[in-house]
């Protein structure tokens, strides 16, 4: 399929006026019934899971855990256009083409905003809140989602995004916790305050609290208040326009002048690289959400998984079975995988062990966290 015919088939259901080429702002359509948009951000450097992750090819467009990669089971999810309208992709412009393959192969739409270069998740939304302003007015429902997470129970998940729905829509700020199953330092936490009125189900958050150490990972578990932050977010375009603009009016007005200025064509909206340059590269939870007074969560359970590290997956999967040419004698608590090279151990107990092309990770389980300094490193010898 050459790139004209996948876009004629990633643009099903789009009219000519809305695909033809424009700069400025996009002609305004009818909400449907779906009410809620689907922003899924597709951004990152590929390091978590070097080395089968690299920059030219980040882990959502890998398969880890079955056939599909996790982008694809992201687009799975927010399927039904009964009740979801077709997301808007966040990713950046080198990762196009990935993007539009993994739509065809869901059979889905989409729009893509395309990032010239990186400014983080802040920036991300508040173009993605602006694209969805102007495409279908202010109080417009946006389900916030990365596109590498993974999520065994995906009815748990909708019925999560439901009970949040009347809270977004009453000007919350909606993120979505997860119970922890363990101290784990390597996630944010959330700690829960008072009910919301009106809403069932949530909760105020009374603080953000970024990857902890140990112990205090250790009381938070021990007290039922604390959550994980899953980076999961339901609000209203509008909503989340004043509030960027309230806190981080650098981020906000970059980002909305970035589409604004940006060049459309077909599904694409490439953002102008002069304008997004010049927001500050901040997390949404660090620019907006941990100074917001309208943020609340929802506790879920739908067996979610980052799959933030090389521990994390291993957690997920059978360690006493290796994955790819792999022989093993005399192991214990070994995770490792191959996708070509022969790979034998012996006697050796507690490691993670990951062979991708040319390239060998090995390393002790419980430090996986630890990948971008033993890449920083390499880097630094290479230059």
């Amino acid at each position: 399929m050459d790139s004209e015919d996948r876009e004629r088939t990633v643009r099903a259901g789009l009219s000519r006026s809305e695909s033809e080429t424009s700069v400025g702002r996009l002609k305004a359509l009818p909400l449907p019934k779906a009410n809620i948009l689907p922003v899924i951000l597709s951004g990152g450097s590929g390091s978590r899971l070097w080395p089968y992750s690299t920059e030219d090819t980040p882990k959502q467009f890998l398969s880890f855990i079955g056939e599909k990669s996790l982008f694809q089971l992201t687009l799975e999810r927010v399927r039904n256009r009964r009740r979801f309208l077709a997301p808007l992709v966040v990713s950046s412009a080198r990762h196009a083409d990935l993007c539009e393959q993994s739509l065809v192969a869901e059979g889905g739409d989409a729009r893509l905003i395309l990032e010239p270069c990186p400014r983080n998740t802040a920036a991300a939304i508040g173009m993605a809140a602006a694209v969805a302003r102007d495409l279908y007015g202010e109080n417009t429902l946006l389900l916030v989602m990365p596109s590498d997470h993974l999520m065994e129970d995906v009815e748990a998940f909708h019925a999560a995004v439901s009970i949040g729905e009347a809270a977004a829509r009453s000007g919350h700020l909606v993120t979505f916790g997860i119970h922890p199953s363990g101290p784990d330092t390597g996630y944010g936490y959330l700690k829960c305050g008072d009910g919301i009125e009106g809403a069932p189900g949530v909760k105020e958050v009374a603080r953000f609290i970024e990857k902890p150490c140990l112990e205090l990972a250790e009381n938070m578990v021990a007290d039922a208040r604390h959550l994980w932050n899953a980076g999961i977010f339901l609000f209203e375009a509008g909503i989340f326009l004043e509030e960027v603009m309230r806190h981080a009016p650098l981020i906000g007005g970059a980002a909305q002048s970035a589409v604004s200025a940006g060049e459309k064509s077909g599904i694409r909206i490439t953002a102008d690289i002069d304008h997004l340059a010049s927001s500050p590269s901040e997390s949404v939870d660090y620019a907006v959400m941990e100074h917001s007074s309208r943020v609340a969560v929802v506790p879920m359970a739908p067996g979610w998984s980052d799959l933030g590290s090389w521990d994390a997956l291993a957690a997920l999967m059978d360690s006493a079975r290796p994955l790819g040419p792999v022989t093993t004698v005399d192991c214990d608590d070994c995770y490792i995988r191959s996708d070509g090279v022969q790979v034998a151990a012996l006697g050796v107990r507690d490691l993670i062990i990951v062979a991708s092309g040319q390239r060998l990770l090995i390393l002790p389980r419980g430090r996986s966290q630890e990948i971008k300094k033993l890449l920083s490193v390499m880097d630094s010898m290479a230059a």
